[in-house]
């Protein structure tokens, strides 16, 4: 299910903004990013550049860091790709490089997303005459940031901005001293999608990725859990746990202490935490069906998995996921992601940052 195809049926000033950019590409290798809200047509004008890039035989790389609406596979992180042919959708672009986010709501992961997407931009542009990079649909308050820092850190030559009425005003003059901005309006054959139709693009697009998984022992000794909270400083000895039990009527399945204590737990009755204390209490059952990255040690994401059990006592993870165990040796990390997934492409939950 794709919700942009190749099509050459576009604004005039498409075409104008491909000759200028054809004309830079000449002499040498060039960095496009493209902004604008949700449903302002940017993967429709990615996947018209790129073809027409590639019809004057050029290399051209693609960078998808639209998290929340992801064509290159898989969802939930930021991906590379260099097409051998035209395509007719960003779909058929098999990635090369991907960036763990770990969830598809990145609002929260600011640093995450422009860290993601420079490094890979920087990786394509050593070898691909155009690189492009696709980006989210979360342009106000914190998301304008968020595109801002992604700009400075990935340093494209051109911005090009979709927008209807001046909204990214202040990208554009923030960034205008060290890339050109190119503007475009919104074509009017833009189609919006309602939140189940993207709901249902996801869906789709994480049944693809796991349907040919199967469980993995991972041992949390040997592959760095990383991205919690949790296994950090010593454990919680046993009469320290049967304490929090007691007091917090907590069944506590395990609990380091560092600079606080942190605890997995499931509730037994219905306390709840004072509004001050050092405690960090984690649910158990928001680990189930949790997304988690495979890291290896250049900070790349090797592929995905849906944690399916914890053994907190031996170190050791059942994960879902479609790597094999020989892909296991290049993995350093289990990164835990904030979003919770069935192996179907059901999404059953965004976590916040802070509740791992």
């Amino acid at each position: 299910m794709n919700k942009a195809t190749y099509t050459r049926d576009v604004p005039r000033d498409r075409f104008d903004a491909l000759e200028l950019l054809l004309g830079e590409v000449r002499k040498g290798p060039v960095k496009i990013m493209i902004v604008g809200g949700t449903d302002t047509g940017k993967t429709t004008l990615l996947t018209f550049l790129l073809n027409e890039f590639m019809a004057e035989g050029l290399r051209v790389a693609v960078v998808d860091s639209d998290v929340g609406q992801k064509s290159i596979l898989p969802p939930a992180t930021i991906s590379m790709g260099i097409p051998e042919g035209p395509v007719s959708s960003l779909s058929d672009i098999e990635g090369l490089l991907h960036y763990f986010i770990g969830t598809t709501s990145p609002r929260q992961y600011a640093g995450e997303m422009a860290v993601g997407a420079s490094r890979l931009a920087n990786i394509a542009s050593k070898t691909a005459d155009v690189t492009l990079i696709d980006t989210t649909g979360f342009v106000a308050g914190i998301g304008l940031e968020m595109k801002r820092l992604k700009v400075e850190l990935a340093r494209p030559d051109f911005l090009i901005l979709l927008e209807g009425e001046n909204e990214l005003e202040i990208l554009a003059r923030s960034v205008e001293h060290f890339t050109r901005v190119i503007r475009l309006s919104v074509s009017e054959k833009v189609r919006k999608y309602s939140r189940e139709e993207r709901r249902d693009v996801r869906r789709e697009k994480w049944r693809e990725y796991f349907e040919s998984s199967s469980l993995l022992e991972v041992d949390l000794r040997a592959i760095t859990p990383t991205g919690t909270a949790m296994f950090q400083g010593r454990e919680l000895r046993e009469e320290e746990k049967s304490l929090l039990s007691e007091v917090f009527d907590w069944i506590v399945f395990a609990g380091w202490k560092s600079d606080k204590y942190v605890v997995v737990k499931a509730d037994a009755g219905d306390f709840r935490l004072p509004r001050r204390h050092n405690l960090h209490a984690i649910d158990f059952e928001k680990l189930s069906n949790l997304l988690v990255g495979f890291i290896n040690a250049d900070g790349f994401c090797e592929g995905l998995g849906i944690l399916k059990w914890l053994r907190f006592s031996e170190m050791k993870a059942e994960v879902l996921t479609p790597l094999s165990e020989d892909a296991l040796e290049n993995v350093v990390e289990l990164r835990f992601g904030r979003i919770r997934v069935l192996e179907n492409g059901e999404e059953i939950g965004l976590l916040r940052r802070e509740e791992l």
